[in-house]
């Protein structure tokens, strides 16, 4: 297999892992957009909403909307900025710490039993690769 046809094929398993995933999230208010900012606060700590809308990639505009839906939830709390008075740093409070483990707990429940049903060293393989894409992502070889 080229490294192209490795690309495409890599990809599309990628995409509807991830898609998969993703429908398996227990029904809720929730959008998958306010899943991710709120996952985004949790990984990056304390950001300014503009910080927030860059790494989610959207405007500003949007991201106000979204953080205004998340705080009316009880999910993200607004703390002064400790060195520019204009702005403010949004973090998730203890329930929307808990709303995420929640979220993401079914979806590693379907992904275990998935992962259940493979062979022994199928799950080997599957490690492996997890490995090798994690490095991808974090190193961008």
């Amino acid at each position: 297999m080229t490294p192209e046809q490795l690309t495409v094929r890599l990809r599309d398993a990628i995409t509807r892992l991830n898609r998969r995933l993703r429908q398996e999230r227990p029904v809720g208010d929730l959008t998958m957009t306010q899943l991710s900012a709120l996952t985004s606060l949790r990984l990056g700590g304390a950001l300014t909403p503009r910080e927030l809308a860059d790494l989610e990639r959207v405007q500003p505009p949007t991201m106000t909307k979204i953080v205004s839906k998340l705080e009316e939830r009880g999910l993200v709390q607004r703390s002064p900025h400790p060195t520019d008075g204009r702005q403010v740093l949004l973090a998730p409070t203890e329930q929307g710490l808990e709303m995420l483990s929640f979220y993401e707990k079914a979806r590693d429940e379907w992904l275990a039993a998935r992962l259940a049903e493979l062979t022994p060293d199928e799950r080997e393989t599957v490690a492996r690769a997890s490995s090798i894409l994690e490095g991808l992502a974090r190193h961008g070889r």
